[in-house]
C-alpha cells in the first residue's frame, strides 16, 4: 500500500492501467469541522471550498476527466457512468469499461468498496454502509460488470473498525437472515448490543457472489482522527473520495 498524508494507494495486483486512490482528510482549504480536504458538497461547508478542494483533487491526482459526483443515499442503485452522463446522479455504485471515466464514492465510517477485473477494462466504485451490504449494493453492482467473477479483484477502503461499530439487535439480526455466517461478523458489546465487523461482512457478500480476491480493510476511520473523517465520532463532518478509473 502506498500512503501519503494526502491519500491512501490500494494494495492490490490490478493492472496497470487501472489507477485508484482514497483521499484523506489532509491537503485542503476546508476549516473545522470540516478540515481540510472535504470532498462533500452536501454537509454544511462552504461551497467554495469545496470546489477549490475539487480542484486540488484533480490536478494532484492528474485525474483525465472530473469525477462523476454521485447523490448517494444508502441504497443499491448502481449508475453506469460514460462520457454521456456527467451530470451528478442518485445512486451508491457507479461502474464503467470507458477510458478516462472517473468513478468515485463518498465516505466518512460508511465501507468504499473498489472493483476491478484482471484485463483491466472494467471497473466500479462502491459505497457500502450497512444498510448497502444488507441490501445488495455489492450484488447489484457485480450485475452491471459482463465478466466472469474469478476474474475480479476488490479492495476495501477505510470504514470505521469492528471494535467501535456498535449496533443494534436489529440490524445483527437483519444480516443473520439473509446469511447464517453473518453471525460470526458480529460480538456483544458491554451495554448488550453488538460490536459489527464491516469488513468481515463486505467479505462475506463478495465471496457469496463469487468474488474471493479481496484486499485492504485494518483501518478504522472512528479512530483514525487525524487522517480521516468520522460521522459516528464528530456529526458535523467531511467526507473522503475514493476514485478509481482506467486508462
Amino acid at each position: 500500500m502506498i500512503m501519503s498524508n494526502e491519500w491512501i494507494r490500494p494494495d492490490w495486483p490490478a493492472p496497470d492501467n487501472v489507477h485508484a486512490v482514497t483521499t484523506t482528510r489532509a491537503g485542503g482549504v476546508s476549516i473545522s469541522p470540516f478540515d481540510t480536504l472535504n470532498l462533500a458538497d452536501h454537509v454544511g461547508d462552504e461551497p467554495a471550498h469545496v470546489k477549490e478542494n475539487r480542484r486540488r483533487l484533480f490536478h494532484k491526482l492528474k485525474l483525465p476527466a472530473e469525477p462523476r459526483w454521485l447523490k448517494q443515499v444508502h441504497g443499491t442503485h448502481s449508475l453506469t457512468a460514460d462520457r454521456s452522463n456527467p451530470e451528478c446522479c442518485e445512486a451508491d455504485a457507479t461502474f464503467t469499461s470507458q477510458q478516462n471515466v472517473v468513478c468515485v464514492v463518498l465516505t466518512a465510517d460508511c465501507l468504499p468498496i473498489l472493483l476491478c477485473n484482471q484485463d483491466g477494462t472494467q471497473v466500479a466504485a462502491i459505497h457500502a454502509g450497512w444498510r448497502g451490504l444488507l441490501d445488495g449494493v455489492i450484488e447489484s453492482t457485480l450485475a452491471e460488470m459482463d465478466c466472469g467473477r474469478d476474474g475480479l479483484m476488490a479492495w476495501l477502503g477505510p470504514a470505521i473498525g469492528p471494535e467501535v461499530f456498535e449496533v443494534g439487535h436489529d440490524v445483527r439480526d437483519a444480516f443473520i437472515e439473509r446469511d447464517r455466517e453473518a453471525v460470526t461478523a458480529f460480538k456483544q458489546s458491554a451495554n448488550n448490543r453488538w460490536l459489527a465487523d464491516i469488513y468481515a461482512l463486505a467479505r462475506q457478500r463478495l465471496s457469496r457472489a463469487g468474488v474471493s480476491a479481496v484486499y485492504g480493510a485494518g483501518f478504522c476511520t472512528y479512530s483514525d482522527a487525524d487522517r480521516f473523517y468520522s460521522y459516528r465520532r464528530d456529526g458535523v463532518t467531511g467526507r473522503m473520495a475514493t476514485l478509481i478509473w482506467i486508462s
